[in-house]
């Protein structure tokens, strides 16, 4: 069992309550994985300290500079990928194929920010007057904090971190304590690649505690949170009040729409990477499937061969495709979920059950489930499951489609599969999303595209990664300069 501590001010320190906790594998209970400070108030006001002493010497350096570092990163997460995949995949569940994934997408985002401290800053803007100079400079804000979720536990820290530490900012992160042991492994690496003292700080511990020191404290001049619904309305509440700046990246209830002219083999297909891979443990994840009625037994029949080839199991064995359920609260909540379904009249066409067949039962295992004939204002069509369960939405049209795909609060990936171009258009204009595929995952990005949602599943306000990444985390200075006289 490894054991971990808080980073405060370059130094791994024990909480000031003295008080720890344990995680244990979710494949295999049996397993502790790591032990960990329960942080809490005091911790969380000692490294936003840190991050403020720390904070002018690194706002001094360049951004190539700063850019080097990040650089370095990227080339010592590659070199430890497999360890990192491994410890991901202990802790979190997901499948080794899918751990080494998300490791590597670790490093091309420091890559790509390494990069581009080349380019960050103002621009010069033409005046209207002769000798006159207008420009404006990008500048850091200060102490930013970040809350991250259990789900990708290195790849969101790292795209909010990278952006963040680029522009010059302090960073204090707060990781989910469901999956923290990698963003501690990675507050290890950017030490090792050259990251001053207090320049970034880790806490770990009480989302009420910690988190709620984070959002209110006035020298926290900045918070990124990735999560629910509930809990990041919260947080945006407890910023407004101080104006500080926000960014809330929330849940979704992503639809894949398949048309009457799609390829049906290619829409079970992705339907099923959507909403079975990861364990369907992503904001980002297929939960609705609204199918136009002529095509939906055929569709519905070759997703359900999809989901009973699923091979559920320790994510660290040869063969397995599917993991856990991170704990025991959320394969509850989603049994629960596929319960509440049926009692509103939906079908359970495959699965829905807890694996406990040998090895299994020691850990947090559930089928691939599809349920079919789902009202699209029934709980199951409406509310964020996180679990690979998948309701089918029977419709008579493109329209109607449409209409209930936007009919939700939240607009976060949307999908649709057609051979048709002219509806294909219309849909990436009509579709209340903020993130727009066609005849594609409605799970996967680009690290160097902008990623955000609409309604309740953002603020929308600033979007996080690709280049535009930057505009959250610095503010510009526009600069008149009169060299006539």
């Amino acid at each position: 069992m490894r054991s971990y501590q808080n980073f405060i001010g370059g130094e791994w320190a024990s909480a000031a309550s003295g008080q720890t906790f344990t995680n244990f594998n979710p494949a295999d209970t049996r397993e502790a994985v790591a032990q960990y400070p329960q942080g809490g108030r005091a911790d969380a006001l000692a490294a936003i300290a840190a991050a403020q002493a720390a904070f002018p010497g690194w706002a001094a350096q360049t951004s190539v500079a700063r850019g080097r570092i990040l650089s370095k990163a990227s080339q010592l997460i590659e070199a430890r990928k497999s360890e990192l995949a491994e410890l991901l995949t202990r802790e979190e569940g997901k499948t080794l194929a899918e751990a080494t994934g998300e490791v590597q997408r670790t490093a091309d985002i420091f890559r790509f920010f390494g990069g581009q401290s080349y380019v960050l800053g103002g621009q010069t803007i033409p005046h209207d007057l002769p000798s006159q100079l207008l420009y404006t400079r990008r500048e850091p804000l200060g102490v930013v904090a970040l809350i991250t979720p259990w789900n990708f536990p290195i790849a969101i820290p790292a795209w909010k971190m990278a952006p963040a530490l680029l522009c010059g900012n302090a960073v204090v992160i707060k990781p989910a304590s469901q999956a923290p042991a990698i963003t501690c492994e990675l507050a290890k690496i950017l030490v090792e690649a050259g990251l001053p003292k207090g320049v970034l700080n880790v806490v770990i511990g009480s989302g009420k505690e910690v988190g709620g020191e984070l959002a209110t404290n006035p020298a926290v001049v900045a918070l990124s949170f990735t999560g629910s619904v509930g809990v990041g309305s919260q947080i945006y509440q407890q910023l407004a009040p101080r104006m500080a700046r926000a960014q809330m990246e929330m849940g979704g209830k992503n639809p894949t729409i398949v048309l009457a002219d799609a390829d049906l083999d290619l829409a079970a297909r992705l339907v099923a990477i959507a909403g079975f891979g990861l364990t369907g443990q992503a904001c980002t994840a297929t939960s609705r499937v609204i199918v136009e009625r002529s095509v939906a037994d055929a569709l519905t029949a070759k997703l359900i061969e999809k989901a009973k080839a699923i091979v559920v199991g320790n994510g660290l064995k040869a063969g397995v495709t599917m993991g856990p359920a991170v704990s025991k609260p959320q394969l509850e909540g989603n049994l629960n979920y596929v319960q509440i379904a049926q009692q509103e009249g939906a079908s359970l066409l495959c699965g829905g059950a807890r694996l406990t067949d040998g090895d299994l039962a020691h850990g947090y295992f559930m089928q691939p489930t599809v349920l079919g004939n789902v009202r699209p204002t029934a709980r199951i069509a409406c509310e964020e499951v996180f679990g690979p369960v998948v309701g089918i939405i029977p419709v008579d049209s493109f329209d109607e489609a449409l209409a209930v795909a936007n009919s939700v609060d939240v607009g976060l990936s949307a999908s649709l599969v057609t051979r048709d171009l002219k509806k294909a258009m219309l849909y990436t204009e009509r579709i209340q999303a903020g993130v727009v595929k066609v005849n594609q995952i409605s799970t996967g990005l680009a690290l160097q595209a902008p990623f955000g949602g609409v309604k309740k599943s953002s603020t929308d306000s600033f979007k996080e990664q690709g280049a535009g990444a930057v505009e959250f985390y610095s503010k510009l200075k526009t600069v008149y300069l009169d060299y006539s006289a």
